[in-house]
């Protein structure tokens, strides 16, 4: 399933944040959307998420050869900051998830089993997730993103709180499920984008542009992505 963005438009009072965005995600590919602070990204995040309604243009999706406005199952939003429940065990939040949506959910593992992807310790799972760290509860909320398997996933810097083994796993787990996935993966931080995504996506100046590597080595691709953030900016 393809994400297409065609001329989106929006504004918040006078200002204008998103200025005629235009891209098509592909299936397949993990996408790192870059962008200075105050760029938009976590608005054109809640765009495509429908937490917020563009003031022109349109947001769609293509499957099969046919464009149609995304459903909530199509698409898994993973925020910067988690909004998960504190009043519930790690355990209790996994097996309600499961139960609700258990007619949905393709080959279902056990609580467990789920847990571990994630590498949640044994002796926190009966603990309140109100007691866990930010770092955990982040992970509780890229879990549940992985149990509904939907077929684009919004990720708002999920990685920047766990250390660095803990991410490390995490960039595999993402590699490994990407293959009939659109992921977009917001960051401030080139270094994980480089590492993981298979495009880079610079959203500037309101818009969307895609940055190839082509011959450029590593150090030369990164200091050419500096070089158009900076270009004819203010700062924004």
């Amino acid at each position: 399933m393809n994400l297409i963005l065609d001329n989106v438009v929006k504004s918040f009072g006078k200002e204008a944040v998103i200025k005629g965005a235009t891209f098509e995600f592909e299936s397949g590919y993990i996408y790192g959307l870059l962008g200075r602070n105050g760029a938009g990204k976590t608005t054109l995040f809640n765009l495509i998420n429908e937490d917020l309604i563009e003031d022109g243009g349109t947001i769609m999706v293509e499957e099969n050869g046919t464009l149609r406005k995304a459903g909530n199952e199509d698409i898994g939003y993973v925020l910067s900051t988690p909004i998960v429940p504190d009043f519930m065990t790690g355990r209790e939040l996994i097996k309600f998830f499961i139960d609700i949506n258990k007619d949905k959910i393709e080959n279902v593992k056990t609580v467990d089993e789920y847990l571990d992807l994630v590498d949640i310790p044994a002796d926190s799972r009966d603990k309140l997730i109100r007691d866990y760290s930010h770092g955990m509860k982040n992970k509780m909320m890229m879990l549940l993103t992985v149990i509904a398997n939907p077929p684009i996933w919004l990720l708002d810097e999920p990685l920047t709180s766990f250390d660095v083994v803990v991410a490390e796993e995490m960039k595999d787990l993402l590699r490994s499920l990407k293959q009939d996935k659109t992921i977009i993966f917001s960051t401030h931080i080139m270094e994980l984008a480089l590492s993981l995504c298979d495009r880079i996506v610079l959203l500037k100046n309101g818009k969307l542009r895609l940055l190839e590597q082509g011959s450029m080595t590593r150090e030369e691709f990164e200091a050419h992505i500096i070089e158009v953030l900076k270009e004819g900016d203010s700062g924004c």
